[in-house]
């Protein structure tokens, strides 16, 4: 019996092996019934049966050797799989491994019965495992799009969820420290408070930045007169009080004023610093250069 039909005659048994292999794997899911364990298994079946009954010319086969197969300008049923498998929480690698498991089961089942010494069984099975491939590498393309649409989504998100409950925060800190009558220790939680929300801050605008990067709207950037000297002393005074220890020497050898964005240069400078105070050698001083380096052109204010 030829492959194809061995497919669509089997389908039942085929199916019920599917269905036993996905409930076999554990995912932090509810499980799933049997329609949902079978899932679109019947179509992509059915597809690849239909398939291996047309024709193809050595250059279709060779194309679909290296992973180059025929586009569907519609979802096929292999990327919808990979869609329903990622919400009912399989991993990529369990997704995968029904691939596998199908492969094996069909062929075992179909190579019990046939004697294989007909010129068709190679070619049949050539064929079904071109086809096996083929959804495989759909369902795998649908599943990491969809994954990586989750998760800027989510990045997105929760970044900008995140700022209304610390502004809250920061505003509540602020207030604290400028009551009349607050010990030395009340100020001092407060300032801790205050000193922890910011930097939760400025970790959510670290997120919004990455997620603006893989929406691919970009980190915006607003331009002004500035000077760096300023800047860089800033966020050095800073860091000299979260991190008491360390030595950062300071050498300004030009004034460096022109267009920039404040926030974001100092952003810069902190987690160079910053860097620099954590990986480096606690031994050494850590030594910060402000110069115009000759040839470089500075960005004038007006």
């Amino acid at each position: 019996m030829r492959l194809h039909d061995f497919i669509e005659n089997s389908m039942e048994r085929i199916l019920q092996a599917w269905e036993d292999f996905a409930r076999s794997v554990e995912t932090e899911q509810p499980d799933l019934d049997a329609t949902g364990l079978r899932n679109h298994a019947e179509k992509i079946l059915r597809t690849i049966a239909a398939d291996m009954r047309n024709e193809q010319t050595t250059c279709e086969q060779a194309e679909k050797s290296q992973g180059r197969g025929p586009l569907n300008t519609s979802e096929t049923a292999a990327q919808t799989h990979a869609l329903t498998r990622l919400v009912a929480g399989f991993s990529l690698d369990q997704m995968v491994s029904e691939y596998r498991a199908l492969r094996s089961s069909v062929l075992s089942h179909w190579l019990a019965q046939e004697v294989f010494e007909e010129e068709h069984h190679v070619r049949d099975m050539i064929r079904f495992n071109e086809a096996i491939d083929q959804a495989l590498v759909e369902s795998i393309a649908a599943y990491g799009s969809a994954l990586e649409s989750t998760r800027k989504m989510l990045l997105a998100v929760l970044s900008h969820d995140l700022r209304s409950p610390l502004g809250a925060v920061l505003m509540a800190g602020g207030l604290i420290l400028r009551q009349e009558g607050l010990d030395e220790k009340g100020r001092v939680l407060a300032a801790q408070v205050c000193t922890s929300a910011q930097r939760a801050n400025n970790m959510v605008n670290d997120l919004l930045d990455l997620a603006r990067c893989n929406i691919g709207t970009g980190i915006p950037v607003q331009l002004e007169p500035a000077e760096l000297n300023a800047i860089c002393h800033s966020v050095i005074e800073e860091l000299r009080t979260a991190f008491p220890d360390a030595r950062i020497v300071l050498s300004e050898q030009a004034v460096i004023t022109g267009l920039f964005d404040p926030a974001r240069m100092a952003q810069v400078f902190s987690n160079l610093i910053r860097n620099a105070i954590c990986h480096g050698d606690p031994a050494l001083p850590i030594h910060v250069k402000v110069f115009d380096h000759e040839g470089d052109p500075v960005r004038q204010c007006p």
